[in-house]
Formats: structure tokens, C-alpha cells, sequence
């Protein structure tokens, strides 16, 4: 396979400014932590509302979940709306596409005034088989119970064989490191500060509200959002068991078949999805797809490889450019959680659990937090709001979700290494032997070995070698961490420690 760019597209000639690392106390009115979409869009609409905002980023901003979309912005969410109103009903399922669709629209009347590649696009939701052709239909009634412009169709114009497709008219696609790049520099022009390299460790909200840094500095304030993928800090809200996380993967491909506009995404599993960009030199087509959940499942080189085939297969001679993966957290109910940490923290607020919709949802977010934050009335709040826990199905959910990490923690106690730490080749990593004990081992393409303890430090699960991003994955709370040990995604926040060879 010949990919020529690991990176996602999006960081290509973006040029994002670098910010400083905070390196003082600070009081401010509020704090946001995390440099993705929703952070960036709550930091911006409080200085909009006259708030002295600072945000923080553990890496850098734009560099998480954001940088490693497809960027797609509809309120098309898969299969959802029929699933919405059968469980919750018709004004839940109402209140949800209207929310999204303000969120679209925002972005589309913002991005039209900059450059960042925006263009209109149908998407599309298509079905294969005859059991998924009853799921479409279903939701086609529920566009028309929901007044959603949505159209029923028998063939789509990308080349694969359907039963039927929902169409949801006038959604749109753009590139998002440039659109929130721009957000990043008007919100610094109202008076905002960023800081980069700066991980919060902790919130203390006793006497006062204040950020603890790992460097060991505070920004005191009046209310704080945490709008970092998963909630570094948790206040007995117990997320962890709210929420799971799933991996999918996208390529970046060359076809001398030209792409016939529009945004798609299967019903079946294992999803497929498709769009594309134009590039310098062309255009590039995106494949996303092949979900599982994080920690779980194959080689992640297969994923990649069945995206390359199913490329193939549609387009047919293709050239793969680019490749990577991402992330994302999934609630039990398939609904944000966007409000108020716990009814115990009023001043602290989280925005979380944005499946794979976040372009939509993490612009909302904004939109909630910062009218949460400021005191005004937001009618879509309720929806979102964290303290819901509502008996069908988040019950069935939350117990298939705790039975599976349960599994999975015994499961990972019981497992016997095959490999030994000496019979590790360059670039290979997994579970090893070493000196009669059982690890987590690398050997980076100098040859170095790096040992660490592979039991996450979240609460003892123990990680999966993920040889397709070389990194150590939880597969009970999705917790990430380098060949090293370093966290790259929480809940964990501790380093796997490292063994001495």
C-alpha cells in the first residue's frame, strides 16, 4: 500500500498557528478545556457574549477527533430519527432535528464568508439488503412524520447496486481545520487566549472554581466547560459507564473515476461511507468505515485493506494517498450528553458522546454551553442535558455496555503472550515475555525496545496492541496511549509505567 500522507488531509498546507503553553496563574471568566469543535465554538460564542474566555489544549488544538473527521455536516445521523420517536417519541425525535439543523445552518452561513472549501451536498443513507430496505422505509416515514425534506429513492449516483436510499436534501461538506481556524482567530480577536501544551489535571470547585494544570498552575474562574472528547474530569458522573468508544477508519484515494457529488453512507454493517474534496492536483475521494469497537477486534492493517477493496470496487483502479482513524464515543442512548457536569457541579458543564456526528453536535454544543453559561434559555437543553437517564433503552444499553467491559477485563487477565520481548521485529509490537514476566512491548524502527506496563491506569482493563496507529488501546473505556505509555486519550489520565529492559 503506498500512503504517501499518514496525516488526515485536512492538516496538508493548513499552516495552524502554534500557541503558548500556560506558564502563569490566570483568573478569567470561564475556561474551556479542549481544542476541538465544541471547545472552540463554546470559547468563541461566551467572548461573542462579553466573557474573559481562556482555552486550553492538552496537544494541539484541532489535533484530536476534529483533525480525523470526514467532515460532513448534516443532521442526518444514520438510521436515527425512527429510533428516536419509537423510543422517546415524536417532539424528542423533532426537538433533535431541529437542533442539528441550526447547527448546520450556522455553519453554513459562517462558512460561505470564508474560505474553507463549503458546498451543499445531498446525503445520502442507502440500503443493500432487504432487511436494511425495511429500516430505510421506516425512516422515510419518520422524514415525513418529522417534516424533514427528504426524498426516497431507487438508485443513488454513486456506482453501487441498492435496494433503496433516504436522500435528506441541502446538508453540506467543508474543510474543517480552515473553517475553525478561522473561529480560533476571531475568537482571539474579541479578547480570547489559547494555550497549548497545557493538560488539565483536575477541577477543584470548593470555595472557588479553578483549572489545575499538570504543570501545576491554576486558572481560577466562574464556570468551566470540559469539551475534551471524553471528560478528563469526571465528578462521580460516572461516564466511563455512559458512554463506549468505537474505532473507524477513512482513506484518502486517487480514481480516474470522477466522483458524482453527494455524501453516502450505507446501513449495513461493516458502514461504508463516501464524499469528496478538491484538492491541489485533483480530486481525492474519502472511504470511511469498517467501526469497532476501540481495543477490539482485528489487525487494524485488515480495515485499511478492506477500504482499499471496496475503493477498488467501486472506482476501480485507485491510488491510496492517504489513511487514517478515529475515534469516537458513543452515549447509551446515541444522544449527546451537553449541560451541566452533575447537579453537583453547577459551575462545571461537559459536551461529550457525539457518536460520529460531530461536525453537527460539537457546533451545538457550543451554541448550548455557552447559552448555559451566559443565562440564557436554550429550548433544545433538555434534550441534551447529562443527568437524563431514561429507562428504554439506556437501561438495556447501560447493562450490555458494563457485561462487555466486564468480559473484556477477565478476558485480558487470562491472556498468554505468544511472543517473547527478543522476537520482536522492527516496528512490531503486542503483548510479550519479558524476563518471565507478562508486558506490552514495542520495537520502534531503530530498533529500540520500549516496554511498559499494558494494564490501563483507568481502572485495570488490560490494553490491545493497535499495530495500524502503533499505540496501546483500552477496550473496556477506550482509553489510548503511546508505544511509550503516554495517554493520548483518556478516561485514563496516568502513563501505562515503563519497565527497564
Amino acid at each position: 500500500m503506498n500512503h504517501q500522507h499518514p496525516e488526515p488531509y485536512w492538516r496538508k498546507d493548513t499552516h495552524l498557528q502554534s500557541y503558548p503553553k500556560l506558564d502563569r496563574n490566570l483568573k478569567v471568566d470561564a475556561v474551556v478545556v479542549g481544542g476541538g469543535i465544541a471547545g472552540i465554538t463554546t470559547a468563541y460564542f461566551l467572548a461573542k457574549g462579553g466573557k474573559k474566555v481562556a482555552l486550553i489544549e492538552a496537544d494541539r488544538v484541532l489535533n484530536g477527533t476534529t483533525g480525523h473527521t470526514t467532515a460532513k455536516i448534516t443532521a442526518q445521523h444514520g438510521l436515527i430519527y425512527d429510533e428516536l420517536m419509537q423510543h422517546f417519541g415524536t417532539e424528542y425525535a423533532r426537538h433533535y432535528y431541529e437542533s442539528n439543523l441550526k447547527a448546520l445552518d450556522w455553519i453554513k452561513e459562517i462558512g460561505k464568508g470564508i474560505d474553507c472549501d463549503l458546498r451543499e451536498q445531498d446525503a445520502y443513507v442507502y440500503a443493500e439488503t432487504n432487511e436494511y430496505l425495511q429500516k430505510v422505509q421506516k425512516e422515510y416515514d419518520a422524514y415525513l412524520e418529522l417534516g424533514i425534506d427528504g426524498e426516497l429513492v431507487e438508485t443513488i449516483p454513486l456506482d453501487i447496486p441498492i435496494k433503496q436510499a433516504i436522500v435528506m436534501k441541502g446538508q453540506a461538506q467543508f474543510h474543517p481545520l480552515k473553517f475553525f481556524k478561522h473561529l480560533i482567530e476571531s475568537f482571539i480577536e474579541l479578547g480570547g487566549q489559547v494555550f497549548e501544551q497545557t493538560p488539565a489535571e483536575t477541577i477543584e470547585d470548593d470555595t472557588a472554581t479553578k483549572v489545575i494544570t499538570s504543570s501545576g498552575y491554576h486558572l481560577e474562574c466562574n464556570k468551566v466547560a470540559i469539551c475534551t472528547h471524553f471528560p478528563f474530569f469526571d465528578g462521580m458522573g460516572l461516564y466511563f459507564t455512559k458512554m463506549y468508544a468505537e474505532r473507524s477508519y477513512i482513506i484518502g484515494i486517487k480514481s480516474e473515476k470522477k466522483f458524482p457529488g453527494g455524501m453516502y453512507i450505507n446501513a449495513e454493517d461493516p458502514s461504508r461511507s463516501f464524499r469528496s474534496v478538491v484538492q491541489e492536483g485533483g480530486e481525492l475521494i474519502l472511504i470511511g468505515g469498517e467501526n469497532h469497537k476501540a481495543g477490539q477486534g482485528k489487525d487494524t492493517r485488515e480495515h485499511y485493506e478492506a477500504l482499499e477493496k471496496c475503493g477498488q470496487s467501486v472506482f476501480g483502479d485507485t491510488e491510496t494517498l492517504h489513511r487514517w482513524s478515529a475515534q469516537d464515543l458513543i452515549s447509551v442512548d446515541k444522544v449527546p450528553y451537553i449541560g451541566t457536569l452533575t447537579p453537583k457541579h453547577p459551575t462545571i458543564f461537559v459536551a461529550t458522546g457525539f457518536k460520529k456526528w460531530g461536525m453537527t453536535t460539537g457546533t451545538l454544543s457550543g451554541m448550548i454551553l455557552s447559552d448555559l453559561i451566559l443565562g440564557n434559555h436554550n429550548i433544545h437543553a433538555d434534550l441534551y442535558a447529562p443527568s437524563r437517564f431514561v429507562a428504554d433503552p439506556s437501561i438495556k444499553h447501560f447493562i450490555s455496555q458494563n457485561v462487555d467491559v466486564a468480559k473484556h477485563l477477565v478476558k485480558g487477565k487470562l491472556q498468554i503472550p505468544f511472543k517473547s520481548s527478543g522476537n520482536l521485529k522492527s516496528g512490531e509490537g503486542g503483548v510479550v515475555w519479558h524476563e518471565g514476566k507478562k508486558c506490552g512491548g514495542y520495537r520502534d524502527t531503530d530498533g529500540k525496545l520500549h516496554l511498559v506496563d499494558n494494564t490501563c491506569t483507568h481502572l485495570g482493563c488490560e490494553t490491545a496492541w493497535n499495530q495500524g496507529d502503533l499505540t496501546w488501546d483500552c477496550p473496556c473505556h477506550g482509553s489510548r496511549f503511546s508505544p511509550e505509555g503516554t495517554v493520548i486519550e483518556g478516561p485514563a489520565q496516568k502513563p501505562l509505567p515503563s519497565i527497564d529492559e
